[in-house]
């Protein structure tokens, strides 16, 4: 049991991770709430701690092999166990031991995942039974999402129990959708917003990211007659996320790959997908299945829209996504620049958030840990997995690719945030260095 649990533990991630936030909120919603739910929802982590402790009681220590990303992994470890023991007084921080405890699990997630996926030893039928689970589950995700965008009213989500795992749960408040997270629609100005594809991970970032994942094993996969109907749909749910930084980080994944195996047909899929991104995001506020904000939600949607104008071009660094994006990487970017020290573990990003604290620095995954590890832990994290990336990349072309794509979107999002994203790209990543 002890040694087929890392196995299982990765199986698990693949298909569970994306139904994590719909069952909290169901959960939630049956009654199921504070620490009874917070134990709950970490079978996460206690999946990864029994899953690390069998790999250390069977190869009576971890499975450190002395590569270069092994000694980077270990050096942004240290960068993290130290700031999280540095007194916050001395870095000009505010978190507390909780805020801190929360970002400490958050940035040794990947480092985690990693250690696990270098004790495993996937042979030919293991990665074909990942493929199949990362395909199938991407696939249910995707139709799911259809549906709902469709079939779903989204006043049944906003009397459902995800505003309340989101506020109460994760102290997550979100005031512009009735609780909901804004980036349930895609706000075209006017009092009729359009939906977007969230599924069952209640986010349409997190669902593109896992769509794109599954689109770059699907380059890999043998010619079956089932691969072109699983591909239409993983990309039909991909574009109606209406995520252009996913479409075109996968596009730029298809790039990598192209280099990788020295091929034109990566490249020429990318220009065809860059084209079809390109035309549905301009269509989507025609194409698009339309909501409507409640008569509370419009009044805090039209003071935004007089506080700040935007631009109706999708594809504009001026409409206000872009734009609100931009001015979180330019801000972090100048927090991490004039404090170039670090402000400490729990000042950045979600972790701030939830724990009541200012957030110096969001979004970006790179910032964020500037603003708590300094700038050289930022760097150490950057250089592990280039450099981990370059060594995949050889190894397995199409997991190089998906980790640059998301590499790539960590200049915009924090993709260790995204639990699927750290539990399970990072284990294979690690299992194919």
């Amino acid at each position: 049991m002890a040694e087929r649990l890392p196995r299982w533990a990765l199986y698990a991630f693949i298909v569970g991770l994306p139904f994590h936030n719909v069952v909290m909120a169901e959960l939630w919603e049956l009654g199921i709430r504070g620490a009874a739910l917070d134990v709950i929802s970490a079978w996460k982590e206690a999946l990864l701690a029994a899953a690390l402790v069998a790999v250390v009681v069977r190869h009576r220590g971890i499975p450190f092999k002395s590569t270069s990303t092994d000694w980077l992994a270990l050096t942004y470890t240290a960068f993290v166990l130290a700031y999280a023991l540095i007194p916050q007084g001395w870095l000009d921080g505010d978190a507390s031991a909780h805020g801190i405890l929360f970002a400490a699990r958050h940035d040794l997630t990947p480092v985690a995942a990693y250690v696990l996926g270098r004790s495993l030893h996937l042979g030919r039928d293991d990665l074909r039974r990942v493929g199949v689970l990362i395909l199938g589950t991407a696939a249910v995700v995707a139709a799911w999402g259809l549906i709902d965008v469709y079939a779903i009213p989204l006043d049944a989500w906003r009397h459902s129990g995800a505003p309340g795992w989101f506020r109460e749960q994760l102290g997550l408040e979100y005031k512009g959708l009735s609780g909901l997270p804004e980036n349930f629609v895609y706000n075209t100005g006017d009092e009729r917003p359009l939906r977007r594809l969230v599924s069952t991970f209640l986010s349409p970032l997190a669902t593109g990211y896992l769509l794109l994942v599954a689109l770059l094993v699907a380059t890999n996969w043998q010619r079956a007659r089932w691969l072109s109907a699983v591909t239409a749909l993983l990309l039909a749910g991909l574009l109606f996320t209406n995520s252009r930084t996913s479409i075109a980080a996968l596009a730029l994944g298809l790039g990598v790959l192209a280099y990788a195996l020295r091929s034109w047909l990566p490249l020429a899929a990318a220009v065809v997908l860059v084209a079809i991104g390109i035309f549905f995001v301009r269509a989507y506020p025609d194409i698009g299945p339309r909501t409507t904000f409640t008569a509370d939600e419009l009044v805090i949607q039209r003071a935004g829209g007089q506080e700040e104008s935007t631009d109706d071009d999708p594809l504009s660094t001026g409409e206000s996504s872009i734009d609100s994006h931009l001015d979180s990487l330019r801000g972090g970017i100048d927090t991490v620049v004039r404090h170039p020290q670090g402000f400490g573990l729990g000042n950045a990003g979600v972790t701030a958030k939830r724990t009541g604290e200012e957030i110096k620095a969001g979004e970006s995954t790179y910032t964020e840990l500037g603003v708590e590890l300094g700038l050289l832990g930022m760097l150490a994290f950057i250089a592990w997995n280039l450099t981990l990336m370059r060594r995949v990349l050889s190894r397995a072309p199409w997991l190089g690719a998906a980790l640059a794509a998301v590499l790539a979107l960590g200049i915009q999002t924090d993709v260790i945030g995204v639990h699927w994203l750290a539990f399970v790209l990072w284990t294979l990543a690690g299992e194919r260095s």
